[in-house]
């Protein structure tokens, strides 16, 4: 084991050489930072370790969801440093990231207590999103600005939500108010539910969150690009469809450089998720509530990958049939279409579920459902934020159940 010193902070790491000043093993107390060297394009630039495997690693996969896929031996480390893994107390953080100084001492994305969350569009869903975070957010939510093209929304929004209140405890609902789009990401949380065009209901279009990737691309980038001139520090979610390639659209504009190449200059990998997963994973528990055969999916199910084509819902970790998980998985990506036939346009669920329960879910550093950076895409998982930084739920999982989630890998690294 290595230590360097870097400023007042002590760094551990197996990589021996580095251009730091070298420091010796603290005498107390073990580094809650751990220094990897990968490339920085791909993949998170620091996260919670939660296997000791994910410290000598190359590259982010979905080996990763289980370790021992990941093709690398655990390496030796202190039963200090073990301990602060198992407390999901350490941090790894990339040198080769361009800001690693930046970020290595920094507090989390997520900083403490009531938080401001910028929300950009209040159409079908931003509407009913910004109902549910009024009415479930007083807790870590202290207040909601709304922008919209539409000023006439905003102002009726803004009305409206503001006549929302328990008697005589005026204060312990979020206040909404009106955000002017340049002063969109003065807050720690921005919230994008644009959109150019859904399809019509009764359009035919079998996938209709793919139809919306060439229309909502240039939009999502063009605020990605706002946030880096910025400096925003604070998480971007993605709610617009479909959320998975959106991310990594964010992504890749927000760190282009002048000359068109990624300089690191802007989002980190880790700011950005994109929250489409909750309602896949609320339509399995749906199902299985009315199917006895998939009643193992409440006590043991998961739901993985995108929010649409590719979709992965495993009925078991441990019983995992996977005969099953794909008639379940079926039922869940064409459920939005039962909505469709009844002439309506599906976005109540997907706006509480995805929307408003994940965030804040996100915000209470809570286990909750949504697509992070896994590598070079985006990947719909069971994840929370901590002390440490972004953690991945990872788990046994049966051999047909990771073949799934491979597939699904290189379906999403085809479309950007």
């Amino acid at each position: 084991m290595h230590y360097y010193r870097y400023g007042e902070t002590v760094f551990a790491s197996l990589l021996p050489d580095l251009p730091l000043e070298a420091a010796d093993r603290p005498a107390a107390g073990t580094p809650g930072l751990f220094l990897i060297d990968r490339d920085p394009v791909s993949g998170r630039s620091s996260f919670c370790v939660s296997d000791p495997r994910q410290l000598a690693a190359k590259a982010e996969d979905v080996s990763w969801l289980d370790p021992s896929r990941m093709g690398v031996a655990a390496p030796a480390l202190p039963k200090r440093i073990q301990h602060t893994i198992d407390a999901r107390l350490l941090r790894a953080v990339n040198i080769r990231h361009p800001r690693w100084t930046d970020f290595a001492a920094a507090p989390g994305i997520q900083p403490p207590g009531r938080l401001r969350v910028n929300l950009l569009a209040v159409g079908d869903v931003g509407g009913t999103l910004l109902t549910a975070l009024k009415l479930l957010g007083g807790d870590c939510i202290e207040s909601i600005g709304i922008c919209d093209l539409n000023q006439k929304a905003v102002s009726r929004w803004t009305a409206e939500m503001g006549q929302v209140s328990w008697p005589w405890d005026y204060d312990a609902l979020p206040e909404v108010e009106p955000v002017a789009a340049g002063d969109l990401f003065r807050c720690d949380v921005f919230l994008f539910a644009a959109t150019r065009g859904v399809p019509p209901v009764g359009g035919g279009v079998r996938d209709v969150r793919m139809a919306q990737f060439s229309a909502n691309r240039p939009l999502v980038e063009q605020y990605a690009r706002q946030a880096r001139q910025a400096g925003f520090r604070g998480l971007f979610i993605v709610l617009s469809d479909p959320v998975d390639p959106l991310c990594k659209a964010a992504y890749l504009a927000s760190n282009q450089g002048e000359d068109g190449r990624w300089d690191g200059l802007g989002l980190r990998a880790e700011q950005i998720q994109g929250f489409g997963l909750g309602v896949m994973n609320a339509r399995a528990a749906y199902f299985s509530k009315r199917d006895p055969r998939f009643r193992s999916f409440l006590t043991d199910g998961r739901s993985y990958g995108p929010h649409g084509q590719g979709l992965v819902i495993a009925n078991s970790l441990t019983h995992y049939d996977d005969g099953l998980s794909r008639e379940l998985t079926d039922l869940v990506t064409t459920a939005n279409l039962r909505i469709r036939e009844l002439g309506f346009k599906p976005y109540v669920a997907p706006a509480i579920s995805s929307g408003a329960m994940q965030l804040l879910l996100t915000l209470r550093r809570s286990w909750h459902c949504s697509s992070v950076a896994l590598g070079d895409v985006w990947f719909g998982v069971r994840n929370r934020l901590t002390a440490a930084g972004l953690e991945i739920e990872t788990a046994s999982l049966p051999a047909p159940l990771f073949e799934r989630l491979r597939e699904t890998q290189a379906l999403l690294r085809e479309i950007i």
